[in-house]
């Protein structure tokens, strides 16, 4: 059945300025998650949706459609991803095209891999799901977090202070890289799934929030150390980089 990637990359970017387009470890951010879904052999399509002609430009040169810019409505600092998403999928209706999955790919996301999205995919083939969603376990319970009161530290939860770690359960937070869903029910509920996502739990190598210059370079970090550790596996297997 018919599938479609969209990676959502809007021009302006207050915090991280050309954000989307930045070059990350030599090549412009937005292509790892081009790349990935062009790699996955998931998708008839593959389109960026942006309102930037630079980004526009370089999504084509990575490989990826650009059949019409995104509008002004959708792109302002109070629109949202469903906003974007929907956009996308009713213009491709007018075009005559449908699809019955889609998956949504943030443009600062370097370590989605071609690998993860197929495996988000089987899940939600498998499990019937609505969505599905990359999750990673926080560092540190969240039922010990605090707050300040009046200048004081006050626990959250003060029935779970006492209480060893790993006696708590455990709780994720969404990964920000991509989500997957069935296009009908996505639809139908304007970005509101019924049974909700399913969780696809990564670790915490391979994920990082990219909100300020720290983040960038951390997340490069990060990559690099990946990568390396990939091409040692892949040696000590006996194949070729």
């Amino acid at each position: 059945m018919s599938a479609i990637a969209i990676i959502t990359a809007r021009g302006g970017s207050k915090r991280i300025p050309g954000k989307n387009k930045r070059e990350f470890l030599g090549k412009p951010i937005i292509c790892y998650s081009i790349e990935a879904a062009l790699g996955s052999g998931l998708f008839d399509e593959v389109m960026v949706s942006t309102d930037d002609e630079e980004i526009a430009e370089i999504a084509r040169r990575a490989g990826a459609s650009v059949p019409f810019m995104r509008s002004e409505s959708a792109s302002d600092d109070f629109a949202t991803t469903d906003d974007v998403l929907l956009e996308v999928l009713e213009e491709y209706e007018k075009r005559g095209r449908t699809f019955a999955y889609m998956a949504c790919l943030y443009p600062t996301a370097p370590f989605v891999t071609a690998e993860k999205l197929r495996e988000a995919f089987r899940v939600m083939k498998e499990k019937d799901a609505s969505g599905i969603m990359p999750v990673v376990r926080f560092s540190f319970p969240p039922q010990r977090g605090m707050w300040v009161r009046e200048g004081r530290l006050e626990y959250c939860s003060p029935e779970d202070a006492p209480k060893r770690s790993q006696d708590l359960e455990p709780v994720y937070h969404d990964c920000g890289q991509f989500y997957c869903y069935q296009v009908e029910r996505y639809r139908a509920g304007r970005g509101e799934l019924p049974g909700g996502y399913y969780p696809i739990v990564m670790s915490e190598e391979e994920v990082q929030d990219i909100d300020n210059l720290w983040d960038w370079r951390l997340a490069e970090i990060k990559y690099g150390m990946l990568e390396s550790c990939s091409r040692k596996e892949r040696r000590g297997n006996g194949q070729e980089d």
